[in-house]
């Protein structure tokens, strides 16, 4: 694939960029390795003050660096300006936490002293894709540096110019030249950057074959890696939930990002009781959402960054109704510029189905009635998938036990699934593996090390 930026309002190509060549990347990787061999020397209040900087440019230029992601991948513009104000927030997290969360942890021993330190551990480099061009970017790179690590950045090739305007940040912000990096290559020279020696680890968030690929990878080199891949996350309505409240967020928690992210709601769970009020009510709410320029700040639902996307989640829909499935509002591609699909819920769905199997990618949400609550448990657990999760009930204690039957890597109650700087956030089964964000996921790239003294 091209590195080049098409406008997925209108489908044209707004920027070409020349990829750098193998060997331009080798000298790249020596000149981030030696940044670090002086970035880890530096202290945690230098470090911070630098990530300080780097929140209030995103808070400053917030709009600015709002567009670039619109631009891009076509998101919503207030989404893409609460992106980047979110960026700021992981930044001031880790500015005010990292000296505390990985300061010497006192242990009582056999010794007359011991301890746990961590140490960086050098460069990181991160795997990451289009849908949030900012925000997984900077979950990684926030807790990256401050733990004195470098960060070498493949982003996705049709988000370039967020790429490059990440690393701008950072240099604008103070960091030192090299202590984050952005290579504009295809994945054809991935296996190169990993085998490299002076890389140490790899994070990627993606699909679930690119995770395995850059798992195997790894495990050649005995690599560590964080995987967050993709999901298939439940919504699940129990007959006691307020139908209302889970209506209006089932809309959002389908359509934020414009149905493109892993941890939006994409199986839709109600058990028979409440089933066809909460349909009747879903598919009024789906259907009145305003489509349009993401430009525009009306709009709630704009492009799929793709038109190659934008083909296989029509398809799993067409392959899912001739297996079946009843489309209740939505179906097609609309019929305009660029690159746009209709707001889609799908019904009557079974096992064997792109909607009830597979990850859905857009804003196509599949409904599915459950006889009861043991039921409707049975079926979020039916899948390879096991990111987030989200459970609507009035019954707090009922909820709590429901919540650890529940195979994920987080259920929200009562509320839409999202990534907070002061929680972890990972998958289970094939959604990946690792954590990020919170003291957790500072820990994942650092040496944890044991210093005992007689």
């Amino acid at each position: 694939m091209a590195i080049q930026t098409i406008n997925p309002t209108t489908g044209k190509i707004e920027k070409t960029f020349k990829e750098h060549s193998s060997n331009q990347v080798m000298i790249m990787i020596d000149a981030v390795n030696d940044a670090f061999m002086e970035w880890r020397k530096t202290d945690f209040s230098f470090r911070a003050s630098l990530m300080k900087n780097t929140a209030q440019i995103l808070r400053e230029q917030k709009e600015h660096y709002g567009k670039i992601l619109t631009l891009e991948m076509g998101k919503p513009i207030t989404q893409a300006i609460a992106e980047v104000e979110k960026c700021a927030l992981v930044c001031e997290y880790y500015a005010d936490n990292a000296e505390r969360i990985l300061s010497e942890e006192i242990v009582q021993t056999d010794a007359s002293q011991s301890y746990v330190r961590f140490d960086p551990i050098g460069i990181v480099l991160a795997i990451m894709p289009w849908n949030f061009p900012f925000w997984q970017v900077f979950r990684f790179a926030a807790p990256t540096l401050m733990a004195g690590n470098v960060a070498l950045l493949k982003h996705a090739s049709n988000v370039p110019m967020s790429a490059l305007a990440i690393e701008e940040i950072f240099l604008e912000a103070g960091f030192p030249k090299n202590t984050f990096k952005t290579l504009l290559i295809n994945s054809s020279l991935v296996k190169d950057v990993i085998d490299h020696p002076f890389v140490k680890a790899v994070t990627l968030t993606g699909s679930e074959p690119a995770g395995k690929e850059v798992a195997a990878l790894c495990g050649s080199k005995l690599k560590k890696t964080v995987l967050e891949l993709g999901g298939s996350d439940p919504f699940i309505v129990l007959e006691d939930a307020n139908i209302d409240e889970a209506v209006k967020t089932a809309v959002t928690a389908r359509l934020i990002n414009n149905g493109q992210s892993c941890i939006a709601a994409k199986r839709f769970i109600v058990v028979e009781k409440i089933y066809d009020e909460f349909e009747k009510k879903f598919v009024d709410a789906m259907s009145k959402v305003m489509i349009g320029d993401p430009m525009n700040k009306e709009t709630e639902l704009g492009p799929i960054a793709r038109e190659d996307l934008l083909n296989e989640l029509d398809s799993q829909v067409k392959q899912s109704v001739k297996k079946g499935a009843v489309v209740l509002c939505g179906g097609k591609r609309i019929n305009r510029e660029g690159f746009y699909y209709e707001p889609t819920i799908l019904s009557n769905l079974s096992k064997g189905m792109p909607a009830y199997d597979e990850e859905i990618f857009g804003p196509v949400a599949s409904l599915i009635k459950a006889k009861d609550e043991d039921d409707a448990i049975k079926i979020a657990n039916d899948s390879e998938f096991g990111l987030g999760a989200s459970l609507w009930t009035s019954n707090i204690s009922k909820a709590k036990e429901l919540a650890v039957k529940i195979e994920s890597g987080s259920v929200f109650i009562n509320g839409m699934v999202k990534s907070d700087p002061r929680l972890p956030f990972g998958g289970t089964k094939n959604s990946g593996y690792g954590r990020e964000l919170s003291h957790y996921g500072i820990k994942e790239f650092v040496n944890i090390k044991t210093v005992w003294i007689k």
